[in-house]
């Protein structure tokens, strides 16, 4: 086991956990060397924090449920220059957002998303794809941005990222993130990365009703404002 570093950290990375103890030890020991991990304890009743502490993460609770209180209440915690996203089911591999850091300090970028790319069956069920296909051309068709998908994977600069008043708590987090980012006029880069089958059963998209319920919440974000028209900051 290798000790995830919780002082001075280079980058935060924000896990939002609900229930996920049986992925963590897989996610917490790709964490990159000198980075700190952020475990956002979302009210989980199967010792996900006692998981999280015994790999080296720090531990934040966030008693109010919602994927974008969790991720919300990771940001305000963290103290990184550059702060990243990354799902806990292990879907994803943390390790990936090395390229995506660098970008971002490198003036490449000012945020950089993952397009998921799903490696083998039942990776990306077709309902939570087809949602987020919608949701990528409602996008498009409000920012002008050529994205392919909102995935939870993303790097960006934390003190940007807390000026742009992100106000959803719920699903539509990682979509006003976007949004925002957009108006606020931010270079937004994408880039592909391998989607695994996720441990465990998915809170948000794990059936039609789920995924569909997430389509709302962040069509509720697409009907924002744009800046200077009046959104809420």
């Amino acid at each position: 086991m290798r000790p995830v570093t919780t002082t001075s950290p280079d980058v935060d990375v924000v896990l939002p956990c609900l229930n996920e103890a049986e992925a963590l030890p897989w996610v917490l020991e790709r964490i990159p060397p000198g980075w700190r991990a952020l475990v956002v304890d979302n009210g989980s009743t199967d010792g996900s924090d006692r998981v999280a502490r015994a790999y080296g993460a720090t531990v934040v609770r966030e008693p109010r449920r919602g994927f974008g209180a969790a991720c919300h209440a990771g940001l305000t915690a963290a103290t990184a220059d550059v702060v990243c996203f990354c799902d806990c089911d292990a879907s994803l591999d943390p390790a990936l957002l090395a390229p995506f850091v660098r970008e971002v300090r490198d003036g490449g970028a000012d945020l950089v998303l993952g397009r998921r790319r799903p490696q083998g069956r039942g990776a990306w069920p077709a309902h939570a794809r087809a949602g987020n296909l919608a949701l990528a051309r409602m996008l498009r068709r409000r920012t002008g941005l050529r994205l392919h998908d909102l995935g939870p994977l993303r790097a960006a600069r934390r003190e940007p990222l807390l000026a742009l008043g992100l106000t959803d708590r719920r699903s539509g987090y990682p979509l006003q993130m976007v949004v925002r980012a957009a108006d606020a006029g931010w270079r937004i880069a994408e880039h592909d990365v391998p989607y695994l089958p996720r441990t465990g059963t998915s809170k948000v998209t794990g059936t039609w009703r789920g995924t569909w319920q997430a389509v709302r919440d962040m069509s509720r974000v697409l009907a924002e404002s744009p800046a200077g028209e009046g959104a809420v900051r």
